[in-house]
């Protein structure tokens, strides 16, 4: 008997060995990169897009040396290139965009004659405001980088400058967006949700004649939303503009415009800089004598709504405009977890946890990547607390396998005392996850990684720092280990095959023992 039991635990024993060594072992290897016995490089090839990824290991890429932002952003998952993308998966060819902007360089100049010599007549002088097109600027670069699978590339220079131009350029021009244009100084303020709102978001134009919304400053730091407010009337933060974009980029993603703090001296750079009577008209002197100016929008036409300088200076978020819409056109397109946008309705899937089974049969969510983007959107929205995500964008040149575009973040960062559960309904829902979002949610899990200190060392280079208080940064982790258990708790009732997509898989790149 005592020899049945031994010869039953040592099989076992074997059993248990053979598996360790042939499932976990490997999985274990894909999952924290541990290098494979006498091979140092490392490649992927892509599987539902990316296809012939190369990966290369980067030295010191866990070492002790540089800020934990260096440190990731040396990591493997962070160096993943694409080949040479072809020219039907960019979304704009250089001749024709840098035709397309001469001809409204021309239009802008034509422009400035008649309103100088409109002034002239008048006995009026105006300061010469000439535009610098550089072929090589920093925002056309920007635009010609512009592909099927994300805004930018990780390893793209031209961003910083731009970010660097966005912060420090002149601007010569500033307007209303053509949203805000299109309602004509009208609102229905019988609706509950306006059209156009607090956030007095306006479009400026910079000496070399790009393009960046200015969101100005309307909440302090660490001012928390007040819990009465529903999210459809909360202020926009300028901050989380910024914030977001740099949440995006440390989750690789790449699918929010840059993003900057300035300063704007709100006298010179936009009543003088405008030639809008309507946008004119809305400034005033306030009683303690600061520059001060308001929306357009009838309904918070007053003094009460307006945004003042000290006595000129703001602070606000310069974001990087997209190609226009008549060279690049895009689609926006209501999320499936829309919101109800009144006070007491309810949408389908806030009442039924089966509401994913009905989605993924629908187009375009049926197949493809539309999901699972949808998915990453869900969780970058929960990471930042913005409930108010009830459309999303798509290029229509990359039809339904392009990327999603995470714009207008303003309503993120609002309350650090709260995790809302349910904007992660998608994942909850559907319990599937692209396997690169996992690998660097993981990461970023990690201590040596640790989002909120990657996010404060990024935050740190921008010019309106702090950006982010710690109670929020605070909340990243604690949010970050939401969505982790959630993906467990998937795993565990579905099993890892079902849940976990894999966008990208390990593959021998010609390594030599």
């Amino acid at each position: 008997m005592r020899r049945d039991r031994f010869l039953l635990v040592v099989t076992l024993a074997a059993i248990l060995a053979v598996d360790a060594y042939f499932v976990l072992l490997p999985r274990l290897r894909i999952w924290y990169h541990l290098p494979k016995s006498g091979c140092t490089c490392q490649g992927v090839d892509g599987s539902t897009g990316h296809g012939g990824w190369v990966r290369q290991r980067q030295p010191n890429a866990t070492s002790g040396q540089g800020s934990k932002l260096e440190r990731l952003l040396s990591h493997p998952l962070y160096n993943i290139r694409l080949p040479e993308i072809a020219p039907h998966e960019r979304l704009l060819e250089k001749e024709e965009l840098l035709g397309y902007y001469k001809k409204k360089v021309t239009r802008w100049e034509r422009q400035q004659k008649l309103y100088v010599e409109a002034a002239a007549a008048s006995n009026i002088s105006l300061p010469g405001q000439p535009v610098t097109f550089d072929t090589n600027a920093s925002w056309l670069k920007f635009h010609l980088g512009i592909n099927r699978y994300a805004l930018y590339s990780s390893d793209d220079r031209s961003i910083d400058m731009l970010l660097q131009d966005m912060r420090s350029a002149s601007v010569i021009g500033a307007d209303y967006t053509q949203d805000e244009k299109a309602l004509k100084g009208a609102c229905d303020c019988s609706q509950v949700v306006k059209p156009s709102g607090h956030h007095l978001k306006l479009a400026l134009k910079l000496q070399d004649f790009g393009k960046a919304m200015f969101k100005p400053m309307r909440q302090e730091r660490h001012e928390e939303t007040p819990e009465d407010f529903f999210y459809f009337v909360d202020f926009q933060r300028h901050n989380a503009e910024i914030a977001s974009f740099h949440l995006d980029r440390v989750l690789d993603f790449r699918r929010v415009p840059p993003v900057v703090g300035r300063l704007i001296n709100i006298s010179r750079e936009i009543l003088y800089a405008t030639h809008n009577d309507d946008l004119r008209s809305v400034f005033f002197t306030s009683p303690a004598n600061n520059t001060c100016f308001f929306a357009k929008c009838l309904y918070v036409c007053k003094t009460e709504y307006a945004v003042c300088g000290h006595p000129d200076l703001l602070e606000g978020s310069m974001s990087a405009y997209l190609p226009g819409l008549s060279i690049a056109p895009r689609i926006s397109i209501p999320s499936p977890w829309i919101r109800s946008y009144t006070f007491t309705g309810r949408e389908e899937w806030e009442v039924n946890p089966s509401y994913c089974d009905t989605i993924k049969r629908l187009y375009p969510y049926s197949s493809g990547n539309r999901l699972l983007n949808i998915i990453d959107m869900a969780i970058f929205d929960f990471l930042t607390g913005n409930m108010d995500r009830h459309h999303y964008e798509i290029f229509t040149k990359f039809g339904d396998e392009g990327f999603l575009l995470h714009l207008d973040n303003a309503r993120g960062f609002g309350r650090h005392s709260h995790d809302e559960m349910s904007i992660l309904a998608p994942l909850i829902q559907c319990c599937i996850i692209k396997r690169s979002t996992l690998l660097r949610l993981r990461l970023l899990a990690r201590p040596e990684y640790r989002l909120s200190d990657v996010m404060r060392d990024s935050l740190g280079r921008d010019p309106l720092k702090p950006i982010l208080t710690e109670p929020h940064l605070q909340a990243l982790d604690r949010r970050l280990e939401h969505v982790l258990r959630t993906v467990v708790r998937c795993v565990k009732r579905l099993g890892e095959a079902q849940v976990v997509v894999t966008d990208f898989v390990e593959a021998s790149m010609g390594c030599n023992p």
